[in-house]
């Protein structure tokens, strides 16, 4: 099952994978404040962040548990973000997760929601899962309109990695 939209496009994106060589260009993402402010664990500085985030990305790679995509404007070929299908454990179940992140100098220009609508209609094109959820803290308000944008509704409220998040939700539409 490929959970990586790897060549894939949205009106302004186009979606690869995420390289070693983005670093830098992410970077920015750890040194703004508000970016890690909703992520369970401790804070780093953003250099050793930015170095955690990239080892679970390659990890999620390597051991096939789907991955962030490397979002890039098909403009000026500028990474502005990420977003991809991930296999998540939630309450003991194995779920398909809808992850985006956004370079702060890009947020509330819609591109978390535009690749996460590529995202849910590539999965479900695909049948790779029944419904789809996303992960958000509960005080994260940005993300919980993407997700809705994406015609998500918050299913339930729990703890996740020990912090409390709602589980936004969306099933296939009905044909």
């Amino acid at each position: 099952m490929n959970l990586l939209l790897e060549g894939e496009e949205s009106k302004r994106l186009s979606f690869r994978r995420v390289l070693k060589t983005d670093f830098n260009a992410w970077l920015p993402f750890h040194q703004e404040p508000l970016s890690s402010l909703y992520f369970a664990g401790e804070i780093y500085e953003p250099e050793v962040a930015c170095q955690n985030w990239f080892t679970k990305v390659i990890n999620r790679y390597a051991q096939n548990l789907g991955g962030l995509n490397a979002l890039i404007n098909k403009d000026n070929g500028q990474l502005i973000g990420m977003c991809g299908l991930l296999i998540q454990t939630v309450d003991e179940l194995q779920e398909l997760e809808i992850g985006y992140s956004i370079l702060p100098e890009y947020w509330k220009k819609g591109y978390a929601t535009e690749a996460a609508k590529k995202c849910k209609n590539y999965a479900f094109q695909r049948k790779l899962a029944e419904s789809i959820i996303s992960i958000i803290h509960i005080d994260n308000i940005g993300s919980q309109k993407v997700a809705m944008n994406n015609g998500m509704f918050l299913d339930k409220t729990t703890t996740y990695k020990g912090i409390p998040v709602h589980i936004f939700r969306v099933f296939p539409p009905q044909s």
